[in-house]
């Protein structure tokens, strides 16, 4: 039985674990063939290892524009198309206002905003008409979390993108839509815990979980499914849309 996405050549940046990672597991059991990048090439490696056959694994900085052109060279080279893309390549960490360096601005900006605006454009010759672009952003948009405005106003610039780059490609039926998760469980959101033993893991999603409406954070295959449905024709009249896989927690 074929799947949603049967037939389909997707590329997703930061796939090497994560979010990013959990989506292309999902887009190959649905039919897709999936690239994968990521900024170290041992991680992308046992990436596309876990990932098999119908993945290929391709080293790249997003915030480096000559890197984006080999990429896409080569995707050009060997596929011809990017059917789905979905970039969700990004960093986070907290730093407060009054201690905010340029160093700590322009790593969030280079990669989550700067990375994410070329990955799309340099992308777009290679995106057929109908095709669809997902852009991964976060509730921390909507939200005052402190010490995290700078990446917060990343994911600010992320949600604004979508709804200019739709009104852009309508005349190719291009759809470019917005996953914004919560709490989802990840080596990203364990990374900001700072921690690493699992019983202060567990306390932590505990913590964050008694926040959420339903009771706990998120898995990341849950993110994936949703992503799923934003490629695939079950969404063939979806655009522009923020689509939050929160738990409810930035909702009510």
């Amino acid at each position: 039985m074929s799947g949603k996405l049967q037939g389909k050549i997707a590329l997703i940046t930061g796939g090497n674990s994560g979010i990013g990672l959990a989506t292309a597991q999902e887009f190959i059991k649905q039919g897709a063939f999936v690239y994968v990048t990521a900024r170290r090439q041992a991680e992308l490696d046992r990436a596309v290892e876990s990932l098999g056959a119908h993945s290929r694994g391709i080293r790249t900085d997003v915030s480096n524009l000559a890197e984006l052109d080999a990429l896409f060279t080569r995707v050009k080279q060997e596929k011809g198309r990017i059917d789905i893309l979905f970039v969700n390549a990004g960093v986070a960490s907290f730093s407060p206002l009054g201690s905010i360096t340029e160093e700590h601005f322009d790593q969030h900006f280079n990669t989550n905003v700067k990375g994410l605006l070329f990955t799309v454009q340099k992308a777009l010759p290679l995106i057929p008409n109908g095709g669809s672009i997902l852009l991964n952003a976060s509730i921390e948009s909507k939200q005052g979390k402190p010490a995290f405005s700078v990446y917060s106003a990343t994911k600010a610039a992320v949600r604004s993108f979508a709804r200019g780059w739709t009104n852009d490609l309508k005349d190719r039926g291009i759809r470019v839509n917005v996953i914004s998760p919560g709490p989802i469980e990840t080596p990203g959101l364990n990374g900001l815990a700072g921690v690493t033993d699992a019983e202060h893991l567990k306390g932590f999603h505990d913590h964050l979980g008694s926040d959420i409406p339903l009771g706990r954070i998120g898995r990341a295959e849950e993110v994936a499914r949703v992503a799923v449905f934003l490629a695939s024709a079950d969404a063939s009249f979806v655009a522009g849309i923020e689509l939050f896989v929160d738990g409810g927690v930035a909702q009510v």
